[in-house]
């Protein structure tokens, strides 16, 4: 089949199917499918298909990142989290919105601590909440009303 009337057929069922208000993550995926079955054999969209979610699964950095995760689970529950919070409001603890600035060089250095930013914000974001709540900062909570 010839490459331009392939990609006329996969833009077209795109633009359809976002036309239609379908959401944009499935019309890739309705699109490519489409797309994929006009063009190829069954044997060639099974071959492609598992050799890239072969290839998708190969990746040491997205395997790294729920052990980071975890050693920033660990710290926050070892206390490291709260005490790079009091040093870090040591430098900044006079300045307005120490708070907000106690975080972003406590997310540094726990983020150097712990080699990931994923890491640090998760940990983090889990010990600044009660520490604000004792400073007396407003909590926003969503109404699901």
């Amino acid at each position: 089949m010839n490459i331009v009337l392939i990609t006329i057929i996969l833009f077209v069922v795109f633009g359809i199917l976002l036309f239609m208000g379908v959401p944009i993550s499935v019309s890739i995926i309705i699109s490519s499918i489409i797309t994929a079955m006009s063009s190829l054999s069954w044997d060639q969209i099974t071959f492609i298909t598992m050799q890239k979610m072969n290839s998708g699964i190969e990746s040491f950095s997205l395997l790294a990142v729920p052990l980071f995760i975890l050693a920033g689970n660990i710290m926050n529950t070892g206390g490291i989290a709260k005490r790079l919070i009091n040093f870090a409001q040591l430098f900044v603890g006079r300045l307005p919105g120490n708070l907000a600035q106690a975080n972003i060089l406590g997310n540094m250095l726990f983020g150097a601590l712990s080699g990931s930013s994923v890491a640090a914000a998760s940990a983090m974001g889990g010990c600044i909440s009660p520490i604000e709540e004792e400073q007396g900062y407003d909590q926003c909570h969503l109404d699901n009303d």
